[in-house]
């Protein structure tokens, strides 16, 4: 199937302000591409492109003062294919780790590891290692917090949102990936697009936070807000927690003034 996808963001500074955008879809789906990104500012500024850390495209600009909105938008080719289940999938020992996994078991900004450790082992060390145990930890996220907008917060931690038992879909991707760590399970974090293919539509077209949890070798997508494969997901950026791939992030302040997200199926004229 064809997804088109894009993004309509206005900022307002007052004075002039750098910014660092992680906005565009990941380069491993490049290949997927079917029209390639439109994007432009208004006003005009100029923008430059680099690979941060973790292998995602971030842009640099420098607002002015005033309004400025980013607009984006492309259509790239999916298998039309929910996620992908592999229960058989198992835990490799941490000695087993590649390299690159280790920081994928460590405490991060919002994913606090040294609080939550023992809580991991009481509620999910019976659980045999592998699918089973991530899974079973995605399933109390899922029904331990209680999603809701107007609870956002961009400064939770996993362990408040254990606490306090609400928040959004990054909220339920901290807990979980933070959850998956203690029990030496690597856990990155993600950020993308999720349309309402295949499911009813109930909130706001936004983007979404899921998590990608390390097993057999490969890296496999969990996600604890929905609980349920999904068909569609596109990548934007992943890291260690929402602190390494903000989708925006501003060198002094701003207030955001119109934002919109759109993620959908196309579906092709009849010849």
């Amino acid at each position: 199937m064809l997804i088109r996808h894009g993004y309509e963001i206005t900022l307002t500074c007052q004075q002039p302000t750098a910014l660092v955008c992680l906005l565009s879809v990941h380069e491993d789906r490049a290949a997927d591409i079917r029209v390639p990104e439109t994007l432009f500012t208004t006003p005009d500024v100029p923008i430059a492109t680099y690979r941060d850390l973790f292998g995602n495209r971030c842009r640099r600009l420098v607002a002015p003062a005033g309004d400025l909105t980013i607009w984006s938008d492309a259509t790239i080719e999916d298998d039309g294919q929910p996620d992908r289940a592999v229960p058989g999938a198992r835990e490799l020992a941490v000695p087993e780790l590649p390299d690159d996994c280790l920081v994928y078991l460590m405490g991060s900004r919002y994913c606090e590891t040294d609080l939550l450790s023992q809580i991991a082992w009481d509620k999910f060390g019976g659980i045999a290692p592998g699918w089973d145990r991530a899974q079973a930890i995605c399933d109390f996220v899922h029904g331990h917090i209680r999603f809701d907008y107007m609870q956002a917060r961009s400064t939770r931690t996993a362990f408040e949102a254990f606490n306090e038992r609400v928040g959004v879909c990054r909220d339920f991707a901290h807990l979980a990936l933070t959850l998956c760590r203690c029990l030496n399970i690597p856990a990155r974090y993600v950020n993308g697009h999720l349309g309402d293919i295949g499911v009813p539509v109930v909130d706001p077209m936004d983007f979404s936070a899921w998590i990608e949890v390390f097993l057999d070798g490969a890296w496999h997508t969990f996600d604890p807000r929905n609980n349920t494969p999904r068909i569609g997901r596109i990548v934007v950026a992943r890291g260690r927690d929402a602190a390494d791939i903000p989708l925006i992030n501003s060198f002094g302040p701003h207030v955001l003034k119109a934002f919109r997200v759109w993620t959908y199926e196309v579906v092709p004229d009849p010849q």
